[in-house]
């Protein structure tokens, strides 16, 4: 890694953490409103990062948080095993192009493995070449289709 940031998993007594890397989510996928508008209270970061499905992973540098990693752990119902879905993974721009991303997915690998899932996966937006690139780097391709279903029988 070119600059080295420390990979913290952010626990319940971590929140203030947790809103700093919602702050750079919206500006690392510029949907600012969407990271910021309606962004939970602490005691519903707190909860979220206490419970045993979601997984939190803040790269710091210099104590800022320069990268972040959201996850959520699945359990299966066919067989006794989960998967880890990355649901957001994003770098700061002027952190970009140093590794951080690559050192985020390698963590997570840790804990996926420390919890027994058989699998983690995400999905990349068609165009997303530099999310593409890393990610066929780091696992195999699938080509699916995803399907937005809105609550209520509204489509």
């Amino acid at each position: 890694m070119k600059n080295p940031c420390h990979i913290r998993q952010l626990a319940g007594a971590d929140a203030g953490l947790m809103e700093a890397m919602l702050a750079m989510f919206g500006a690392a996928f510029t949907e600012v409103e969407t990271y910021s508008t309606a962004r939970p209270g602490h005691a519903y970061l707190a909860r979220l990062l206490g419970s045993d499905y979601f997984i939190a992973l803040a790269a710091l540098v210099n104590g800022e948080v320069a990268g972040g990693l959201a996850a959520y752990q699945l359990h299966k119902f066919e067989q006794e095993r989960s998967e880890i879905y990355i649901y957001d993974l994003a770098v700061a721009a002027p952190y970009r192009r140093r590794g951080i991303a690559t050192a985020l997915i390698e963590e997570l690998k840790k804990i996926a493995a420390a919890r027994g899932a058989y699998v983690i996966f995400v999905q990349a937006d068609i165009g997303d070449a530099p999310a593409i690139a890393l990610y066929s780097k780091l696992g195999k391709r699938e080509d699916v289709l995803h399907f937005d279903i809105l609550p209520g029988g509204h489509a």
